[in-house]
Order: C-alpha cells, then sequence, then structure tokens
C-alpha cells in the first residue's frame, strides 16, 4: 500500500512538472517572439538644436522619425520606421505602431511645397524629384531645367492633387503638409501603398529652426552628415551676421504688412519675422506684441503709430507705388511711402513668376537677415547684394 501510494505520487509530481515546463518553454517563445519586431541596438538620438516638430532614433539598422507639430495644435505625432529593403524584410512589426513605413533607399520622390526644392538641391538629390503640384512656382534654374525636360510631373493643385499621375508616377515617398490634418488626398495615396509623411517647417516658431528641417531630409535620403554640415553654415552665416548688426549705430523704425479689406495685417512680435527684425537691430514699432499669427489692426492704429516710420518691409503683395495707391490713397501718408523707402520680396522672381523668397527664403535665414540689414544699415555688408528684397517699383 505504501508502494503504491508513493508511485501515485511520483506520477502527481511528474505530471506537475511536465505542466509546468510545458509553461515556461510556451511562455518563453511568446516573449521572444515579440522582442524580436525590432532589434534591440544602442540609440544614438537626433542631434537638433533649434527646431520642435521633429526628433529621430538611429539605431543602426533602422531609424524612427517621429513628426511632433505637423500643423498648428496637432493632437496627434506620427511615427515612420526607416531601413533598408534587406533589414524590412527581415523585421516583424505590426503596421498599427506606424504611420509609414520606409525605405531608405528613395530614387523617386514628390514633395508639395516649394520649401523643400532647395534641402533636395543642397543635399543632392534633386534627381529623385519626379513630381510636384503647381510646378510655374518653382523658381530654382536646376530644378527648372528637370521640370522643362520632362523629368518632373505637373500634379496640379495642393488641394487637389491629380492622384492618377501621382500613382503612375509610383514614388518612394510623398513629402506633404498639413494645416489641419484632413487631407482626402494623403489618404488615397497611402491606401495605395505609398508612405506620406508630414513636413512641419512652416509651423516652427524661429527662422533657424525652419531652415533645420534640412535634418528632416538628411534622415531620409541617409545624408545626416550633409545635412548637419549645411545648416552648421547657415546657423554661423546668420550668427555672424547678427554680430555685424549690433555695432550700427542707429535703429530706423520699421513698418510692415498692408491691409486686406480694411484691416492691415503684420507680423507679431513674436513671429519668425519679427525676430529676423530684431536680430537686424532696427527698430520694429510692433516688437512688444506677442501672439500666434499675425496682427490685425485698424489703419487708424497702423497711421497713429507708424506714419513717420523710416521703412516700410514686406508691404503683402504688392510690386509697385502705383499698385498701393490704387488700392488705398491713404498709403500716400506714410513717411516710408513719400521717401520712396518700401522693400519687397514679391518682384524677385523666377522663370515661371515664382516668388523666390517662398521658395529659398526658409531654407537660407542667413540670406533673409542680410537683405534686411543691408537695407536697415547700408554702411554694414559693403560688398552685400540683396538676394530677395529689392526698393519697390
Amino acid at each position: 500500500m505504501k508502494n503504491h501510494c508513493h508511485t501515485k505520487s511520483l506520477k502527481l509530481h511528474t505530471k506537475l512538472y511536465l505542466f509546468l515546463l510545458l509553461f515556461i518553454i510556451s511562455f518563453s517563445c511568446k516573449d521572444n517572439t515579440s522582442k524580436q519586431e525590432l532589434p534591440s541596438q544602442e540609440i544614438k538620438t537626433s542631434k537638433l538644436k533649434y527646431t520642435e516638430g521633429f526628433t529621430f532614433e538611429d539605431y543602426s539598422d533602422y531609424k524612427v522619425l517621429t513628426i511632433k507639430n505637423p500643423w498648428p495644435e496637432a493632437k496627434k505625432t506620427y511615427k515612420y520606421l526607416i531601413a533598408s529593403k534587406k533589414q524590412l524584410a527581415k523585421m516583424t512589426f505590426s503596421n498599427d505602431d506606424y504611420d509609414g513605413i520606409i525605405s531608405d533607399s528613395i530614387n523617386k520622390i514628390v514633395v508639395t511645397s516649394t520649401t523643400h526644392i532647395p534641402a533636395l538641391e543642397l543635399l543632392g538629390v534633386e534627381q529623385t524629384l519626379v513630381g510636384f503640384p503647381g510646378t510655374d512656382y518653382i523658381s530654382s534654374e536646376k530644378t527648372r531645367k528637370r521640370i522643362d525636360d520632362g523629368l518632373v510631373r505637373e500634379l496640379g493643385k495642393n488641394e487637389g492633387i491629380n492622384t492618377e499621375v501621382l500613382l503612375e508616377l509610383n514614388p518612394d515617398i510623398v513629402i506633404g503638409f498639413g494645416v489641419d490634418g484632413v487631407n482626402k488626398t494623403f489618404e488615397t495615396i497611402k491606401k495605395a501603398g505609398i508612405p506620406v509623411i508630414y513636413n512641419g517647417d512652416w509651423v516652427e516658431s524661429s527662422a533657424l529652426a525652419k531652415a533645420e528641417w534640412i535634418k528632416f531630409f538628411g534622415v531620409l535620403f541617409n545624408k545626416e552628415k550633409e545635412a548637419d554640415s549645411i545648416f552648421n553654415n547657415i546657423e554661423s552665416d546668420y550668427l555672424e551676421a547678427t554680430k555685424i548688426a549690433a555695432n550700427a549705430k542707429e535703429q530706423p523704425t520699421i513698418l510692415s504688412g498692408a491691409m486686406h479689406k480694411e484691416v492691415w495685417y503684420l507680423p507679431s512680435g513674436s513671429s519668425p519675422e519679427a525676430q529676423f527684425l530684431k536680430d537686424a537691430n532696427v527698430n520694429y514699432l510692433w516688437s512688444d506684441t506677442s501672439g500666434n499669427g499675425s496682427l490685425a489692426l485698424s489703419l487708424e492704429v497702423v497711421l497713429e503709430k507708424a506714419q513717420q516710420a523710416d521703412i516700410w518691409l514686406s508691404p503683402s503683395y504688392y510690386s509697385s507705388y502705383e499698385q498701393l495707391e490704387e488700392a488705398s490713397e491713404l498709403y500716400t501718408n506714410l513717411d516710408a511711402f513719400k521717401n520712396k523707402s518700401i522693400y519687397s520680396f514679391t518682384n524677385t522672381t523666377g522663370a515661371t513668376g515664382g516668388v523666390t523668397y517662398y521658395e529659398l527664403g526658409t531654407a537660407r535665414p542667413d540670406l533673409v537677415l542680410k537683405d534686411i540689414i543691408k537695407i536697415c544699415h547700408p554702411n554694414l555688408l559693403e560688398n552685400y547684394i540683396p538676394h530677395f528684397f529689392k526698393p519697390l517699383n
């Protein structure tokens, strides 16, 4: 009886042992499967000085790019996994974890803003551009030649991109921008298996932060070092120009903007445009204001404060004194109008009428700053010729 009980107990312990062993093995297998989704490696964090709109992490075999602020007050961040096609084939991951899976060997790209064109050219990858909505807005001679040679297709307008042509081009990636996140065209493109990634350079609060988005393209094209070097040179030139402007003995008073339907719109004191004026060492008459977007003021308020302003910069889209006078004779009461001291970038255009400031100004804030310094402090930067701003016609 004793032996029988011992044998029964042994069998019971053996069953329990086997059950526990199978449980451990099963749990271990599931645990290993989840860990294999992305290999664990040393992370190289992004080196960003000014921009707040994106970050990226380099894990050697793959990169993760996070877009934090694609448009004002965006509620969602967007994550993109970037790796070689060979590496992507090895990985097991859930598409729900990422808003796009991107191959790091981009041969064909579509961008949707002229501010993206200089980044491609500075990095030497402009030959990958195959489509753009509104090609007439592009001013760069290099990219215009590619358009004229039929190497860059017209895609219509940003509000209604010709998806049929775009899908025919079958780009590796589309760089879009959003105002509020609602874009049915981009959703259609993504459903076709083409990743769409948002570029939020225009949301940044400073000129250097906007320019630093060249590093965004550096990540996509595996040209991080080149992007860092290019940006460092631009930053250095900008800061050097700021030091030169600090030597100015006088601060001319500055007015900006113009009227639209009886409302005068001009930059707030916390805007990137006002930062240019501060760094140029001038007296912007609304430098003490703050807020998102432009200030909206009555003509009476502007006349009271700026009638005797020394210089009027960026009078909206007006390109001549005649146009200003036709729009409103009240403009003629301003001293800057009487003294012909109005400067604008609207007359500096490419071959098909695209305003070069809207293309290159974001990428080259150093040139914008030098233009303003040259206008406001003529004795500084003696041999410099303004790149964007010219006296109004």
